[in-house]
């Protein structure tokens, strides 16, 4: 099954509420999976890069501002990464890395998270290179929670949020991941491109 949900109709008090179901999702999830092409996971983001990308969604949605009360329900949803009890497989495309969220400043306080958190036991953080061959089509970001009997493949798009929960696509999602997963590197090779994004954002702003 799959099912749809307007932005607007699903945000349409702001943005709290709908961090709200994602707070319980993230909960319920005790191994997630992760990818996002061009942006930062959001249980990896700074508060002030969160901040940004909110305030984007309230200004082109034209919804209620609550943006300060969706980030601090955003940097709540990040503690299921220090309880010791949930694990998470994310990979981010090289271009996450670039895509300028907030201006340098925003962008090298994200990269410095970044390399810090990807020492945590409970995320194994990988990096998809720019040039990496993948053995897939490209593809849209996704999410996969939840437990067996309850999983589910969240993807957001321009409108809508999509989940999709008949096991047949699913099962297409693990397999997109797995080779997503193949093409990404990890550890050191993963902390080189996430030091060279950061000098590249030292770089921007000693010009500006």
């Amino acid at each position: 099954m799959t099912s749809s949900v307007p932005w607007q109709e699903r945000l349409s008090t702001g943005t709290e509420t709908v961090q709200d179901d994602v707070i319980g999702w993230y909960q319920s999830t005790r191994e997630g999976r992760a990818y996002l092409p061009d942006m930062i996971w959001g249980a990896l983001q700074t508060e002030a890069y969160a901040t940004v990308i909110l305030g984007h969604v309230v200004e082109f949605l034209g919804i209620p501002n609550d943006v300060p009360a969706g980030v601090a329900k955003r940097m709540k949803r990040q503690e299921v990464l220090y309880d010791g009890e949930h694990h998470y497989d994310v990979i981010l495309g090289e271009q996450a890395l670039y895509t300028n969220v907030g201006g340098p400043k925003v962008m090298r306080g994200q990269i410095e998270r970044l390399i810090d958190e990807a020492r945590l036991p409970s995320l194994r953080l990988g990096i998809l290179p720019s040039t990496a061959r993948v053995d897939l089509f490209p593809v849209h970001g996704f999410n996969i929670y939840g437990a067996s009997n309850d999983a589910r493949a969240h993807v957001e798009l321009v409108s809508s949020s999509v989940d999709v929960t008949e096991p047949s696509e699913l099962a297409l999602y693990e397999k997109a991941f797995a080779l997503l997963r193949t093409a990404a590197v990890h550890g050191g090779d993963a902390e080189a491109l996430l030091r060279k994004a950061h000098a590249h954002w030292r770089s921007v702003a000693t010009r500006d």
